[in-house]
């Protein structure tokens, strides 16, 4: 089957793959398309991640193959199907850290959703896949896994009714993680140095400024205290001060992301006297995708105009320039 093949550092190159074959439990999807992460595209050009390999996880398909013993789907279904799934019996599960779970961390499609086929693992059946109804779009469908996502970092965020939350980068994912946030009761200020950014997340509903007119609006809808949790879905480490000093007295400042930066740049004095709370989040668990599922589905969460640009398999390097120039908010790949 044809795939894209990572072949080290940003080299990618559409290249023959073996064709999965499923065992109990398990489904071969043939995949109609595929989102393009940052996660992946951190991969992509790391300097040590191991190749070949095939990535791609925001993958919608259509089941041509049923292992023995699979119940709920059936050939011919259109379906999503998420990559990781905790064993939610070990210590990490027991505390509400499955995504650092060992058997999450372990679990993987084969190969990844830049392929034309894909094995769906029958843990990842159980936990992690949904049949897509009529009326709802490839494309659309393609979000759950990102929306689960936000959906969990917003929860451990801690974000309560009536704070005034600030979303620091207005790609896909922070126009999701605003639309989550305002669902949770806070009012939402996004923020991004790119003004095409700023219009396009203004129109998904959320109110967006570039970060001097935010850090102003966040003061005057605070009473001039600051805002309660500022979330960065992108610029690493050198986001933090601007964050600092938007947030209020023992606010929080929650990394979705990674990003550039070894250390952060906050004196521990700074954390210590302000009572300041740093966060992060790594991925999603079943129940997030399911919730996440019912949001895509049911059109409550806003995903029309998130995908900028459609690529073949063949140009997924192009795919990965396009967003790392911030000159595509998000590309849909396709077999």
């Amino acid at each position: 089957m044809k795939a894209a093949v990572f072949r080290g550092p940003g080299r990618l190159a559409a290249e023959e793959w073996p064709a999965p074959r499923i065992g109990p439990g398990e489904l071969l999807l043939r995949v109609r398309g595929c989102g393009l992460c940052g996660s992946d595209i951190a991969k992509i050009v790391a300097p040590g991640a191991p190749a070949p390999a095939v990535f791609g996880h925001e993958l919608v398909g259509d089941v041509v193959e049923r292992g023995p013993g699979v119940e709920g789907f059936a050939v011919g279904d259109r379906v999503v199907a998420a990559h990781h799934v905790p064993c939610d019996d070990c210590h990490y599960c027991r505390r509400g850290s499955p995504s650092m779970c060992p058997a999450f961390k372990a679990s993987n499609l084969d190969p990844g959703g830049f392929a034309e086929y894909v094995r769906v693992p029958a843990p990842n059946v159980r936990h992690a896949t949904f049949r897509v109804p009529d009326g709802v779009g490839d494309e659309a469908a393609s979000f759950v896994e990102p929306l689960a996502c936000c959906l969990r970092a917003v929860r451990r965020a801690g974000v309560e009714t009536g704070d005034t939350a600030v979303v620091v980068g207005l790609g896909s994912i922070g126009c999701l993680i605003g639309q989550v946030l305002a669902r949770a009761g806070a009012r939402v200020i996004g923020v991004d140095a790119d003004p095409a950014r700023v219009g396009h997340a203004a129109r998904v509903g959320l109110e967006a400024r570039l970060p001097d007119p935010a850090r102003a609006l966040v003061a005057e809808r605070s009473e001039g205290r600051g805002a309660d949790l500022v979330v960065v879905t992108g610029g690493g480490s050198g986001v933090l001060p601007w964050a600092v000093e938007t947030l209020r007295d023992g606010g929080a400042v929650h990394y979705f992301a990674g990003g550039p930066g070894d250390s952060l740049p906050l004196p521990l004095e700074t954390l210590y006297h302000r009572e300041l709370t740093v966060t992060a989040t790594y991925s999603s668990s079943p129940a997030d995708l399911a919730e996440a599922f019912r949001l895509v589905t049911t059109g409550a969460v806003v995903v029309d105009g998130l995908y900028t640009h459609r690529l073949p398999l063949e140009r997924l390097a192009e795919a990965v320039e396009l967003m790392r120039r911030r000159e595509a908010l998000k590309v849909y790949v396709t077999p």
